[in-house]
């Protein structure tokens, strides 16, 4: 459930109607809504409520903006990072350095010795070599960092390829295979503490099997480390669950992933810890865009241009995603229609041949479900700025993300003098 709806033939976010936001911030612009994100937060965490002291952590990659952190944070919410970027914005949000799980196959240098800094709760390791970088930072620095390994299950996510992540092929994790091995290496470095095992296989599931079948491989892999007489005391199970994009999706639900969760890990003696994205925040938001005009091109149904585009919301143009399209004061009339945007680009284009609430130039309308991997996967391409983002809460609203305007980016840029 989340929190837009036609009242009296108007889009409302929450109690706010969507045509007040366009008028006082313009568009394209994002609008989330906290009742939304609230919701969808406690629904996940009472999904879990079988397990014992279950760590939740927001994945910042899903949607970094800092009010939408600190409302996660206000739920008791954690953070999993990927970058130097993110973690500071989970820190700026409050969330506490313990409640910090830094992922990421490619930390560098500098952000491992800011996390040992941040005082972070854990470090999932990507390979071998990181641990061992990892761990001569803490020795050098008196510190002993706490981490898990992340093991690649080889299992098929069964999502689009781009965001399937547990595959043999794919370059997250160790081996499951060489693991154990690994993990032991590992735990005799004295800079780091080595408590657990982690596991993603890939982001929009829709089908809790695969999980499950990587989920019994960690499970073995868990009872072999023990047999070794290694400590393991976390097992962190990554995200993933999936969100209805369209009128039929079925997903599982936060108590179905609960219950296969309890199921799949019964015996581990751990605390499990779990990396939520999408399923907090995808519907949690939408882009709202202004129609600039519609064109006919040969005897197909015409293109309706908006003023949102590609560099706003990539996942049309990246994976061929579906994000419903429905005006803001919708009249009742139906069309067919090609949904586009200005880039120079064929690829700019939402949608061909939707059956879409009737536009005409200068009409709003939404893209649903853009609250994760929206704003954040964002570009300048075409010397566009990037869009406002806006939270919506009961009946008042704020900007929460400036417009970045073209010129804001040129005044970044330089000529230099050799070139004048």
């Amino acid at each position: 459930m989340d929190h837009f709806q036609l009242r009296n033939g108007v889009l409302y976010a929450e109690d706010v109607p969507l045509p007040r936001i366009a008028e006082a911030v313009g568009t394209p612009v994002y609008v989330y809504s906290r009742a939304t994100l609230v919701r969808h937060a406690r629904v996940f965490r009472e999904g879990l409520s079988a397990l014992d002291n279950p760590h939740i952590a927001f994945a910042v990659k899903a949607n970094p903006n800092l009010a939408v952190l600190k409302v996660l944070q206000k739920e008791g919410y954690g953070a999993d990072v990927v970058s130097g970027g993110e973690m500071a914005r989970a820190l700026a949000a409050d969330m506490a350095p313990r409640d910090i799980v830094f992922s990421g196959v490619g930390k560098t240098h500098a952000e491992l010795l800011q996390g040992l800094e941040a005082g972070i709760g854990q470090f999932n390791l990507e390979s071998e070599e990181e641990g061992y970088e990892l761990a001569m930072l803490a020795e050098r620095h008196g510190k002993r960092a706490a981490c898990a390994l992340r093991v690649n299950p080889d299992v098929d996510a069964r999502t689009h390829a781009k965001i399937s992540t547990g595959k043999r092929e794919n370059k997250f994790g160790v081996p499951i295979d060489r693991a154990a091995a690994i993990y032991a290496a590992l735990a005799a470095q004295p800079g780091l503490d080595m408590r657990g095992i982690a596991v993603h296989i890939g982001s929009q599931l829709s089908d809790l099997e695969p999980m499950e079948t990587a989920f019994a491989k960690v499970g073995a892999l868990i009872a072999d480390l023990r047999g070794q007489g290694l400590s393991v005391t976390h097992a962190d199970l990554g995200g993933g669950l999936g969100v209805p994009y369209k009128a039929g999706d079925v997903m599982p639900s936060p108590a179905e992933y609960g219950a296969m969760v309890a199921r799949a890990t019964r015996g581990w003696d751990v605390r499990l810890m779990f990396e939520p994205g999408r399923v907090i925040a995808g519907n949690a938001g939408v882009l709202m865009t202004r129609v600039i005009r519609s064109k006919r091109s040969g005897n197909g149904p015409p293109f309706v241009i908006v003023d949102a585009a590609m560099n706003d919301l990539a996942r049309p143009a990246m994976y061929g995603a579906w994000h419903d399209f429905e005006a803001v004061e919708p009249t009742g009339d139906r069309m067919t229609a090609h949904i586009a945007g200005p880039i120079c680009e064929t690829g700019d284009t939402f949608a061909m041949d939707r059956e879409t609430d009737a536009l005409k130039s200068g009409d709003l309308a939404v893209f649903r479900t853009a609250g994760a991997y929206g704003a954040t996967m964002a570009s300048s391409y075409n010397s566009r700025g990037f869009v406002a983002e806006v939270l919506v809460d009961g009946d008042k609203f704020a900007v929460v993300a400036d417009r970045i305007a073209p010129q804001a980016i040129q005044d970044a840029e330089r000529v230099p003098d050799w070139l004048a």
